[in-house]
């Protein structure tokens, strides 16, 4: 089966760090995308330890990724990944659904979902 969303190797060293800090090793990666932001969509990730009804379950990297089916469209082809430069590092989110974001980069939109627009 093909993984809808994609984490690399760094992003996935990353993510087991945080999951050793915050003592949740035995916990799924949630990775969504809610209503919000100035371009009406935004991402989100965090730990989670129940698998839904409506949740696709899938391993990268060792670490067990739950992605809802309203964001399986959206989030389809997304590539997370994890970025050091000189001014620290973070985690990247390449989307090749998204057609706009917003000048603060929190958030985008898709051809198909506008979400819900905020103000920055």
């Amino acid at each position: 089966m093909n993984t809808p969303v994609t984490i690399t190797e760094a992003a996935a060293f990353h993510i087991k760090d945080m999951m050793k800090e915050h003592e949740e090793e035995n916990a799924f990666l949630r990775v969504g995308v809610k209503g919000g932001g100035c371009s009406g969509l935004s991402y989100g990730m965090g730990f989670e330890h129940e698998k839904n009804e409506n949740d696709t379950k899938f391993d990268q990297h060792g670490i067990t990724v739950l992605v809802d089916n309203e964001s399986m469209d959206i989030m389809t082809g997304t590539i997370i990944d994890y970025k050091q430069s000189m001014m620290g590092g973070g985690f990247t989110i390449d989307n090749p659904n998204a057609i706009a974001s917003c000048g603060c980069g929190s958030s985008f939109r898709t051809a198909k979902n506008e979400g819900t627009p905020e103000e920055c």
